[in-house]
């Protein structure tokens, strides 16, 4: 516990100004630093058990004194994000899954949804009732997707009626199809979730979980930036991929990114320098449901390790950490760094 100041018996509070104000000051270390670690094995299991000796942290490559360490599991605050622009028929598949993302969530943990595709949308703020998130996502499942295929720009469904190759009614001008563009602004609303899970109550360990094909196009904001924002208030990223997102081929594909297609690989990025493990890409619907629960549950139950970082001086104020365990055949995900509290 952190030392507590009690005021003597009798004695006013130094510097009283308001006489409601609390009789006591509880001092807290403002350059503590709190890691969650995910560690599993080959296969891809969760690894329990691990003890305090078995991780070393650097903070800029100098080795830190472990001060807190905990197994024990976590009160979570997640903002859920659903990509309503993607495909229809993906968006139908992800709405059929709605009460396994509902079970999902313990008790203890308060949820927000927030819906995206050319803006962002709060539906409902942090709830602990399954019930209210339960109705949220029902009347969710009239919205609709993007349609699917390329707009119709030649051919005999492209213009009015004809007579041996003569518009009807005499010459018309033939219209210019232009295909709306599209928006995924995934990196707005990321940053609209960490803004509001950054409110939230400071013991709870603060997820973002993303619903989407991973695209982002038409944002106001970098990825640069919006991670920046992440990594000063301790938020993890989690995703479920699904539609072309979860395609291998298309993963491998978006190395060579394609103009006015938006990009795929910003997800992934996000989840792996949050500490969020790797995006799981799930197509079909029991893959879906299995996501939500391999994710919360591993949200949940990851280590917490803490440290008070030895001073440094100069450089740039961005901290890269990196966590090791002294055991063989096991991949460690923690965030890669941080950008001290002013």
């Amino acid at each position: 516990m952190p030392p507590i100041e009690n005021i003597p018996s009798g004695a006013a509070p130094r510097n009283q100004i308001n006489p409601k104000q609390d009789l006591f000051t509880i001092s807290v270390t403002a350059n503590f630093v709190q890691i969650p670690v995910m560690v599993k094995d080959a296969d891809g299991r969760r690894v329990d058990g691990l003890l305090p000796k078995d991780f070393a942290v650097y903070e800029n490559d100098k080795k830190q004194d472990l001060t807190y360490f905990t197994s024990d599991p976590y009160q979570l605050s997640v903002a859920i994000l659903l990509d309503t622009g993607m495909a229809d028929v993906a968006l139908q598949k992800v709405n059929q899954t709605y009460s396994a993302l509902v079970g999902a969530f313990s008790p203890y943990d308060e949820v927000a949804l927030y819906t995206y595709s050319s803006t962002v949308s709060q539906v409902t703020g942090f709830t602990g009732r399954p019930e209210k998130l339960t109705a949220v996502l029902n009347e969710l499942k009239l919205v609709r997707g993007r349609s699917s295929g390329p707009p119709v720009m030649d051919g005999p469904f492209s213009g009015g009626p004809t007579v041996n190759g003569a518009p009807v009614g005499g010459p018309t001008i033939q219209p210019v199809n232009t295909p709306p563009r599209e928006y995924h602004v995934l990196n707005d609303a990321i940053l609209r979730a960490a803004l509001d899970l950054s409110k939230r109550d400071r013991t709870r360990r603060k997820i973002i979980f993303v619903i989407s094909d991973g695209r982002d196009m038409g944002s106001q904001t970098s990825y640069k930036d919006v991670l920046k924002v992440l990594e000063t208030r301790d938020i993890q990223v989690k995703a479920v991929t699904v539609d072309t997102g979860a395609l291998p081929l298309f993963r491998q594909a978006e190395k060579f990114h394609i103009p006015l297609q938006g990009r795929n690989n910003i997800l992934p990025k996000y989840v792996v320098a949050t500490g969020g493990g790797q995006d799981d890409p799930a197509i079909s619907t029991g893959g879906i449901e299995e996501a939500y629960a391999r994710i919360t549950n591993e949200a949940r139950n990851q280590y917490a390790l803490g440290y008070s970082p030895k001073a440094t001086t100069g450089g740039s104020p961005y901290r890269s950490i990196e966590v090791v365990v002294d055991k063989k055949g096991l991949k460690v995900s923690a965030k890669a760094g941080y950008y001290p509290a002013r």
